[in-house]
């Protein structure tokens, strides 16, 4: 009889050693939820303010729900869209920010927004660096696509910030890549813009710096791209390139100018 007692004892001290665990992950759960969700008025509050502060928020609203931070309405430039999620972020006890704010401003054509944006990232972007990264623009109902490869990561902001701040932008696609670290990479570069812009034929592309043959390297292949004068200037560059020692491979991209078509910087 002893021993059944005991048993029972066992059981029933295990059944409510269960339920009370059960209970204190459940209102573990709960205060967790809940934690976010305590911010909200305080977090709405802060927003409110800091948006109405900047005249360029003027048009943005925010809502929050379990700390998440819904940011809707209308500013002039794709970048106030950025900088406005930016400054959610930055709001004590925000877990996250869904930006479904609306760039407004000008509503240009598409072929006008990628001249003009071609233009810019042409004329802006000069310097020695710039002859080994290639940037490729794309414009449809406003939206730009730019796809290409950056060496260091400075040409790719600058390029960015261009166009995020061109009025008729509505939204950006970033496809950018960088190009690996690599010394044989770079020692390849450097041999490579010696023969190509030591060439007679091929100097008169360093005159000018924002327009230059631009030589791409990544993982020891080799590619060009940009514009030349004729059909001649496109292949004493392929020449010149598949002369460097250590290419494994080299592509000739180049267009001749009166046959291009895209918007290659």
């Amino acid at each position: 009889m002893t021993t059944a007692v005991a048993r029972k004892k066992k059981t029933f001290l295990k059944t409510m050693g269960s339920i009370l665990m059960v209970g204190a992950l459940g209102a573990t759960l709960v205060a967790q939820t809940a934690a976010p969700a305590r911010y909200d008025n305080q977090i709405q509050t802060t927003l409110t303010e800091k948006l109405g502060a900047k005249g360029q928020f003027r048009d943005v609203r925010s809502t929050v729900d379990d700390g998440i931070v819904t940011l809707t309405g209308t500013v002039d430039l794709y970048q106030r869209k950025l900088d406005a999620a930016k400054l959610a972020r930055k709001a004590a006890n925000v877990q996250g920010v869904r930006n479904l704010i609306t760039v407004a401003g000008p509503n240009l054509p598409d072929a006008q927004l990628e001249q003009k944006l071609a233009l810019k990232l042409r004329y802006v972007r000069t310097g020695y660096d710039i002859t080994f990264d290639y940037f490729a623009l794309n414009v449809k109902d406003g939206v730009v696509t730019v796809e290409g490869q950056d060496r260091t990561g400075v040409g790719r902001d600058e390029a960015l910030a261009d166009i995020q701040n061109m009025p008729g932008v509505k939204d950006v696609i970033d496809n950018i890549t960088l190009e690996p670290v690599s010394p044989m990479d770079d020692g390849l570069r450097l041999r490579a813009a010696r023969a190509i812009y030591g060439d007679s034929v091929l100097s008169k592309y360093a005159i000018d710096p924002a327009r230059p043959i631009r030589i791409i390297v990544d993982n020891g292949h080799v590619v060009l791209y940009g514009s030349v004068d004729n059909t001649m200037d496109k292949t004493v560059a392929g020449i010149r390139a598949n002369q460097l020692f250590g290419a494994f491979s080299v592509e000739n991209k180049l267009v001749v100018e009166k046959d291009s078509g895209q918007s290659g910087m």
